[in-house]
């Protein structure tokens, strides 16, 4: 055993030391290793394994600690990055930290495109190598429209959830699916920024809206060094890009407040998703101004002046919208009150957050509405959306967000969670209807996340059991009682006999009686900079699993699915990175980068 064990040094040591790699040999087993990488002091953004479509714009940023900006060196495929872009690059340094930018440039040709950075610093010459491919993919079948659906936080398990109390199952099978169960591609997508393994909603939506990753809290841009929000480089998103090069016109709908992180994401750049005040203001900018803005969110487009209002100063953004040609609406009356030669159209229904479809449009408790209830569902919001858009020749881009599955998820809310996947669901029925009827249109239905709730069986208290001893598992879980009369999709009460039993992988300190709430109510709440359980709710404490300074359910690293439908959906298949929903939806719009439509 002592010979093996110094042959396997001498023999291992001498093949992979020079790798940077630790071997290990033990009784005849060897292990291998992997040294950690020394940080370079050389930041090259984009990142490595970046990906462009032919003709995107982007930002081309070189930061190097401790160097002289003059001694950077950069190659791009071996030329001279202001010789192979046609710009000078603006160099600077401030404190220890060297900078190299190009702005606005792009990757005329598809193909494979190498970054290559040499800088001489206080420690010597130092070099990093990226690699980068650009593509221009092209559907064999192109699509004039594209109707992204992405429901906010809408794991595998929201959708079951949906299913079974919108189609009923009986005796182990479903009565139906859903209607985004129907389209006809299925993907498995990751969701992971560059930061993190776990994704929130600014970067992941804006993997979708420009191909690129991102960090937590950032949308269209990559993140530097510094504290600003809004000096980092920034990557052009699917907006500009269909307005740049086709002349189409572009919606946002959610039932969100319209400047959150989602539809933002889909036209904004900046570092902090919280710059909310200035993502409204943003949204006039005409290289990414949306057709169609409905959804929540009035006070950061109100002035300060007005009761509620969020911004900083005294500027009327709505106002602004109103000067361009817009038709505002901020009730459902007013919004089904649109003439049919309307195209352009902003509507905002409530302060912040649109309220969920239950609150909404069932219990319509006045004080949880707070003065807003003339709120129009999300397939009010669709409809309009598409009609308003279809009228461009050049087609159009519509993202429509389910907002509220993650913002009730958070509040391990999975009834209301649920009515908002149905609501979603109804709104992709809509599309496919007019798709049906267009066939030059493409459905992409996605989530951006993934939530730790799932279904462990049933709960009721017939038999006198409470808590975990109510909850039924295996046999005796059975079918819950949910009933839908009037076949609307949405069952007549979220409180049946017999409900789901949903449990939550990753929560704070809270306590539950697995009891539908008539009014929202959040788990935990702050009290000495701890989370604890919610002193206004009841039932079985369970103590918290993620750390105590957040009182809230919080997002999962699981995959999530994605269906697809219309020209260009065969692009979606197999296990994909979030990015690719970006280039699958270029591929089948056959976008040009290269074009500029005058």
């Amino acid at each position: 055993m002592r010979q093996h064990f110094f042959r396997c040094l001498k023999v291992k040591i001498t093949k992979f030391i020079a790798a940077g790699m630790v071997v290990t040999c033990l009784f005849g087993s060897v292990s291998l290793g992997f040294a950690a990488p020394q940080p370079s002091p050389i930041t090259i953004l984009p990142i490595d394994r970046a990906k462009f479509v032919s003709g995107q714009l982007f930002d081309f940023l070189i930061e190097v600690k401790d160097a002289d900006p003059d001694r950077i060196q950069v190659t791009v495929n071996g030329v001279t990055a202001d010789k192979y872009f046609g710009k000078g690059a603006a160099t600077d340094r401030e404190a220890s930290l060297a900078t190299y930018r190009i702005n606005n440039v792009a990757f005329k040709k598809p193909g494979k495109v190498e970054i290559a950075v040499k800088a001489t610093g206080t420690a010597g010459l130092s070099t990093r190598t990226v690699k980068y491919d650009v593509v221009n993919p092209v559907a064999p079948k192109r699509a004039k429209n594209v109707i992204l659906f992405v429901g906010d936080g809408m794991s595998l398990q929201a959708r079951q959830m949906a299913r079974i109390l919108s189609q009923g199952i009986t005796e182990g099978k479903y009565n139906d699916l859903l209607a985004m169960e129907k389209l006809s591609n299925t993907a498995i997508i990751t969701t992971s920024g560059y930061d993190s393994l776990v994704t929130d909603s600014a970067n992941s939506a804006s993997a979708y809206a420009t191909g690129h990753k991102a960090v937590v809290n950032a949308m269209g841009t990559y993140a530097n060094s510094t504290a600003d929000p809004f000096d980092d480089p920034n990557v052009e998103n699917i907006v500009e890009l269909v307005k740049r090069s086709r002349g189409m016109a572009t919606g946002l709908v959610s039932t969100a407040n319209i400047t959150d992180a989602t539809p933002a994401a889909m036209v904004a750049h900046t570092r902090k998703r919280a710059e909310q005040n200035f993502i409204a203001e943003t949204m006039l900018d005409p290289r990414h101004r949306p057709d169609v803005i409905l959804g929540g969110g009035s006070r950061h487009f109100l002035p300060l002046s007005t009761p509620g209002s969020k911004r900083t100063d005294n500027k009327n953004i709505i106002d602004e919208f109103k000067k361009l040609g817009y038709r505002f609406s901020g009730t459902k009356s007013e919004l089904l009150a649109t003439p049919p030669n309307t195209d352009k159209l902003l509507g905002l229904y409530q302060l912040d957050n649109m309220n969920v479809y239950l609150d909404r449009e069932m219990l319509k408790n006045p004080k949880v509405l707070g003065g807003f209830d003339d709120q129009p569902t999300l397939m009010d919001m669709t409809q309009t959306a598409i009609d308003t858009l279809s009228k461009n020749p050049k087609g159009f881009f519509l993202m429509v967000e389910g907002a509220s599955i993650d913002k009730q998820l958070h509040a391990m809310d999975w009834q209301r969670a649920t009515y908002d996947t149905i609501e979603l669901d109804k709104s992709i029925a809509i599309a496919k209807e007019f798709a049906r009827k267009n066939k030059d249109t493409l459905i992409v239905v996605v989530a951006d996340h993934a939530h730790g709730a799932s279904i462990t069986g049933t709960y009721h208290e017939l038999d006198g059991k409470k808590g975990r001893e109510a909850v039924r598992i295996y046999a005796n879980a059975g079918w819950p009682t949910f009933a839908d009369n009037d076949k609307d999709g949405f069952p007549d009460s979220p409180s049946p006999d017999i409900t789901l039993a949903v449990q939550y992988a990753n929560h704070p300190d809270y306590k539950e009686d697995y009891k539908f709430k008539a009014e929202p109510t959040v788990p935990a709440i702050m009290a000495n900079n701890k989370a604890i359980a919610n002193p206004q709710t009841s039932g079985e404490f369970y103590p918290g699993n993620i750390p105590s300074s957040d009182p809230s359910e919080v997002h999962s690293a699981d995959d999530i699915i994605l269906n697809a439908d219309g020209p260009g959906a065969d692009y979606f298949n197999g296990v994909m990175d979030n990015t690719e929903v970006f280039f699958g939806i270029v591929r089948a719009l056959g976008l040009d980068g290269n074009r500029n439509v005058k």
